[in-house]
C-alpha cells in the first residue's frame, strides 16, 4: 500500500490547502448560511485529514484510492453533522468518523459474503457488549449480550462467526528464526489418519479372504449401496440367500479386521 503516493484519486496531495481555525469557522458559518461553495472549500481543506487517517490501515493490503475515497465520505458526513455551538476542534470530531466509514468498508468488503440482515446483529451485538464492558467492568457472557438484544444465544453466536475475516491456511502462527509453522500444520484431516490408512488396507486384505460371491455381495451392498433385494435380483438368488451369505461374510471379515 503506497501511502506516500502523490496523485490519490486524481488529487494531488502535495498540493492541499491547510485551513487555520479562523478560517475553518468561517467556511462553517457560509455553508450553515446556504453557501454551497463553502462545503467544497471544507472538503477540498480537510482532505490531509483523510490522509492522516488512511496511514492506519496500511497494512490491510487495500488500494489506497479506495481507502481515500471511502475516508472523504467519512468526512463529509463530517462536515455535514458538525455542531459550531460545541468547544470541540473538528479534527476531534472528523477521525472517528473517518476511521468508522473506513472500518465499515473493510468489514463489508471481505471475500465471504454476509447477508445485511447477519451483519447489522453482530454489529449491534458489538456496540452492546462495549456497553456492558463499560456497564459492568468486565467482560460480558455472550448470554450477557443476548438478553440484552432479547434474541437467542445461538443468533448473536452464528452472527459474530459470520463477520470475522476468513485466515489464510499459510498464514504463519509461529517463527523462530527456522522454519515458520503455518495454520495449516495445525489442521488435521481425518481421512488421512494412519488408523483409518490402515484400517483401509485390514479391510481389504480381509475382503480378499472371501469367496467370489460374498465379495461381490459385500460391494453390490455396501459400495454401491443397493438394497438386499436388488442385491438378489442382480445375483439370480433368493434375498434370504442374500441375507445369509451377508452376515457370513461380515463374520468372516471381523475375524481379519
Amino acid at each position: 500500500m503506497m501511502v506516500n503516493k502523490v496523485e490519490l484519486c486524481g488529487v494531488n496531495t502535495s498540493k492541499l490547502p491547510v485551513l487555520t481555525n479562523a478560517q475553518m469557522r468561517e467556511l462553517f458559518q457560509r455553508m450553515q448560511a446556504g453557501d454551497p461553495t463553502a462545503r467544497e472549500e471544507l472538503i477540498g481543506g480537510n482532505l490531509r485529514l483523510v490522509l492522516s487517517v488512511i496511514q492506519r490501515f496500511n497494512n490491510r493490503g487495500e488500494y489506497v484510492d479506495d481507502l481515500f475515497q471511502v475516508g472523504c465520505i467519512g468526512l463529509m458526513k463530517a462536515i455535514d453533522n458538525f455542531d459550531l455551538s460545541q468547544n470541540v476542534r473538528f479534527s476531534t470530531y472528523a477521525v472517528p468518523m473517518i476511521i468508522g466509514e473506513i472500518r465499515r468498508y473493510l468489514r463489508d468488503n471481505t471475500p465471504i459474503r454476509v447477508s445485511r440482515s447477519l451483519r447489522d446483529i453482530a454489529y449491534k451485538a458489538l456496540q452492546v457488549r462495549d456497553a456492558l464492558v463499560a456497564r459492568l467492568g468486565r467482560e460480558p457472557t455472550v448470554q450477557e449480550v443476548a438478553d440484552e438484544l432479547k434474541m437467542p444465544v445461538e443468533e448473536i453466536v452464528f452472527a459474530l462467526d459470520a463477520i470475522q475475516e476468513p485466515v489464510s491456511l499459510f498464514e504463519p502462527l509461529y517463527h523462530d528464526g527456522g522454519d515458520p509453522i503455518y495454520v495449516m500444520d495445525q489442521v488435521s484431516d481425518d481421512r488421512d489418519h494412519d488408523g483409518n490408512w490402515l484400517e483401509g488396507i485390514a479391510i481389504r486384505e480381509a475382503l480378499r479372504r472371501l469367496s467370489d460371491r460374498e465379495r461381490l455381495i459385500l460391494t453390490l451392498r455396501f459400495f454401491e449401496g443397493k438394497t438386499q433385494m436388488e442385491v438378489a435380483e442382480e445375483i439370480g438368488i433368493s434375498q434370504a440367500q442374500v441375507s445369509r451369505l451377508e452376515k457370513a461374510a461380515l463374520s468372516h471379515m471381523r475375524k481379519y479386521v
